[in-house]
This record gives C-alpha cells, structure tokens and sequence, in this order.
C-alpha cells in the first residue's frame, strides 16, 4: 500500500462533507436568527463557532459571503 493509497473510501467522504455542511448551515442559522449583527460582527461570530470545530480552520471567502447575508438579512429556512 503507497501513501496515495490511504484515505476515506466514497461513503466516509461523502459523510464527512455532509457534516461539514450541517455544522456551517446551523451556525449561519443560529446566528441569523438572533440579533441584527454588522457583517463584520457576523463573520467574528461564525468564525469563533467553526474555528475549534475543524482542524486547520482558516476563514475563506464562504465565510465572508454568509457573514453578509446574515447582516443584510438574506438568510432563510
């Protein structure tokens, strides 16, 4: 087996994807629906909820757009 070899089948990546995007989606909707927030102030909050809940977390330009969307209030169920 060759280090190429080593990684999540099909299934395993899907499922991890899949978590990845639940725990993006309830942060963005927590915070929508809470209180007014700049998106500046939106983008803190979203970044201090994922930053432990992923290895090597950076902020990306993704963040950025939810942050907006929250504080221009185009964030629905």
């Amino acid at each position: 087996m060759t280090k190429d070899e080593i990684r999540w089948n099909d299934e395993a990546r899907t499922k991890i994807l899949d978590d990845s995007d639940r725990v993006l989606r309830e942060a963005v909707l927590d915070i929508a629906s809470g209180e007014q927030l700049t998106s500046d102030a939106a983008f803190e909050e979203l970044n201090a909820r994922l930053k432990n809940r992923f290895i090597d977390y950076e902020p990306g330009p993704d963040i950025r757009k939810y942050a907006d969307a929250i504080a221009n209030g185009d964030v629905n169920e």
